[in-house]
């Protein structure tokens, strides 16, 4: 078995496993108040915030020419995603989401919620099955940026299907990536892959950084680690210290 690495602390903040990012996030709600949608807003927005950023400084692109391709999963993480790409759009630059489609129990509440207000903003989302994966290559062409917000720290074990296939256009594209919270097919834990997985120039990621972020071996696919504050109170970040 893999072992998680040991490092405690990055950028100021504690490292924490996927187990406790979850433990984390259920008490930032039952015991602060902070709703969940609340978070995933923040998150999206910190996202956006950041991209532009690297999209002025690493690129030359201010946000009235910048264009951006987020790559959504079914999950929290693909909701993050939709948010991020309302603000860039906000910001002025030309955002588009590519979801892949949900499965039989559809999409959970929050990502209902931000496909519905990314639509309601003029933002593209545009759900993609099986049959649909190889026209994306054109799609990530056509972009500066994307944005892979696939999937996040419940993913387990290898990606399969049309994530697989997402996964691998994105790489194959050349244009730069930024992971949303961990680069999709990396275990948040031990940071080791299974053969599929994001090779990311930038990785930011959410309130901690994640223990497989911090392995030697993670390094050359999650490129600049950045951890973005979404609004965690600051007893809640005293007790991950613990």
């Amino acid at each position: 078995m893999s072992k998680i690495p040991q490092i405690k602390e990055y950028g100021g903040l504690p490292v924490v496993t996927a187990e406790k990012m979850k433990y984390l996030d259920k008490k930032a709600s039952s015991e602060y108040g902070i709703p969940d949608h609340q978070l995933m807003e923040n998150a999206g927005r910190v996202i956006a915030e950041e991209t532009l950023r690297v999209a002025r400084e690493e690129l030359g692109k201010e946000p009235g020419v910048l264009k951006a391709v987020v790559c959504a999963g079914r999950g929290n993480n693909g909701g993050d995603g939709l948010v991020a790409a309302r603000y860039l759009s906000a910001a002025g630059a030309q955002a588009r989401v590519f979801i892949l489609a949900p499965k039989e129990t559809g999409f959970g509440e929050l990502v209902v919620r931000n496909i519905q207000k990314a639509k309601e903003a003029g933002i593209s989302v545009v759900l993609v099955n099986a049959e649909d994966l190889e026209g994306l290559a054109a799609e990530f062409e056509k972009a500066d940026i994307l944005l892979d917000a696939l999937l996040g720290v419940s993913s387990v074990g290898k990606p399969t299907g049309p994530v697989r296939r997402v996964i691998q256009l994105m790489n194959k594209s050349g244009k730069p990536i930024i992971a949303v919270d961990i680069p999709s097919g990396l275990s948040p834990d031990t940071g080791h892959h299974s053969g599929v997985y994001i090779m990311a120039k930038h990785t930011l990621t959410l309130g901690f950084a994640k223990t497989g972020l911090m392995a030697l071996h993670a390094q050359p696919n999650t490129g600049k680690i950045t951890v973005l504050d979404i609004g965690y109170p600051k007893a809640l970040v005293e007790e991950a210290k613990k």
